[in-house]
């Protein structure tokens, strides 16, 4: 029986000394568990939002400030630039799906790749605006994927191929 006493003594002494376990409570939860970012306007002495987008092999710079709904691409309107109604469809998403078309101008450059990478590019780069301008359409855009760039590049030529993976024509004779 004293064997028994023996062991919980210092067991109770070392509680003690920590202040037992409901002190311990609150550190699990403060302590090691991280706050989430706060996200705060970014504008510049303009008024205006800036981002950049990437896709493929294209960089776009996207201005966003108040406005009727105007997108502009290097000097052009978004139907010139972009003959395509899928490509213009895709540069509109990010204003569509948070409501604000009509709310907010779109001043872009972008430069490299083809018309499909450069749409994705302005994309990328408006939904970053836009989160810049109004923090709270973060949780809007993030769960359709518009905040994420886009990682996907052309596979390079390997050697002894015709392309990165295309082998040259067989001949058995």
């Amino acid at each position: 029986m004293t064997d028994v006493t023996q062991d919980t003594a210092p067991e109770a002494a070392s509680q003690e000394k920590m202040g037992g376990f409901d002190a311990l409570k609150g550190l699990g939860t403060a302590g090691t568990a991280e706050s989430a970012p706060e996200y705060v306007q970014k504008l510049d002495a303009q008024g205006r939002a800036y981002s950049t987008g990437k896709r493929k092999n294209a960089i776009a710079r996207v201005w966003v400030k108040p406005g009727s709904g105007k997108i502009t691409v290097n000097g052009k309107e978004l139907n010139a630039y972009f003959a395509r109604p899928v490509l213009q469809m895709m540069v509109a998403q990010p204003l569509e799906v948070t409501d604000r078309v009509t709310q907010f101008d779109v001043v872009c450059t972008v430069e490299g790749s083809g018309l499909s990478g450069q749409a994705g590019a302005i994309r990328h780069g408006l939904s970053h605006a836009l989160t810049h301008y109004e923090p709270a359409l973060r949780p809007v855009l993030k769960p359709h994927g518009f905040l994420t760039r886009d990682s996907r590049v052309v596979e390079r030529k390997k050697y002894g191929r015709a392309k990165a993976r295309r082998s040259f024509q067989f001949s058995k004779r």
